[in-house]
């Protein structure tokens, strides 16, 4: 059983999602402010947020950066048709998803689920020895470690599971569709710039130059793929 933080400072709309979550046997606790809900991230209390953007105090975005700061755990943002710059913003510093209003119960849940099930596969015990190298990235699978030139790198889960896809798969490329449906567990329509969103964070942490990447390239029109170590240039 997981702990959910539903965040809004709607207790109507807090009410509803709980409603919504009752059939999954997870805990719900709820927070009304980004503020409040800083403090219960903070102190341990939560292993996904479900997050509204709009809020008094501190709003979602402020407050999703600050967990970043300290934790990798889901954030799944809710907001509205209207807020499209948000939403990338939002995915930019570090949130894995987002449910825009009016809900629909089914995929609230399925979304959940699915951020849920890949956090707590970071913990979970797989096989020995499953390590890829691909120069200086190193990824032990068997301990969810990613290091970069000797240095350990923190990511996402989401963006954990770009680079094992595609280090898994060196110099094949991958459309942003196909990246979100093997990453994601979830249809792709519509959510092609959420991809490169998070590409964009990985490269960040993992690239010397993020704006002339060593290891994560595009291929114009057709997707990304990651550059063999053996085919790069010294």
């Amino acid at each position: 059983m997981a702990v959910i933080l539903v965040v809004d400072d709607d207790r109507d709309i807090c009410a509803a999602l709980r409603i919504y979550l009752s059939s999954t046997d997870h805990e719900i606790i709820e927070a009304h402010t980004g503020r409040e809900a800083l403090d219960i991230v903070e102190q341990g209390k939560a292993d996904l947020v479900l997050m509204d953007i709009m809020m008094p105090e501190m709003d979602g975005i402020s407050a999703t950066a600050k967990i970043r700061e300290q934790s990798n755990i889901p954030v799944i943002l809710l907001t509205a048709k209207s807020e499209d710059t948000d939403k990338v913003l939002g995915l930019d510093i570090g949130a894995d998803d987002y449910i825009t209003k009016p809900f629909n119960p089914s995929e609230v849940i399925a979304r959940v689920n699915s951020q849920l099930r890949r956090y707590m596969k970071l913990g979970g015990a797989v096989k020995k020895n499953d390590v890829m190298q691909i120069g200086g990235i190193v990824l032990d699978d068997a301990s969810k470690k990613v290091t970069v030139d000797g240095e350990e790198v923190t990511l996402t889960p989401m963006e954990y599971g770009i680079l094992k896809l595609l280090m898994e798969n060196p110099g094949r490329v991958f459309s942003s569709a196909e990246i979100y449906e093997r990453v994601w567990k979830d249809m792709s329509i519509g959510n092609e710039s959420t991809v490169a969103v998070h590409i964009r964070h990985l490269r960040e942490k993992i690239e010397i130059n993020p704006s002339d990447p060593r290891y994560v390239k595009v291929v114009w029109g057709q997707g990304y793929r990651m550059e063999p170590y053996n085919e790069r240039k010294q």
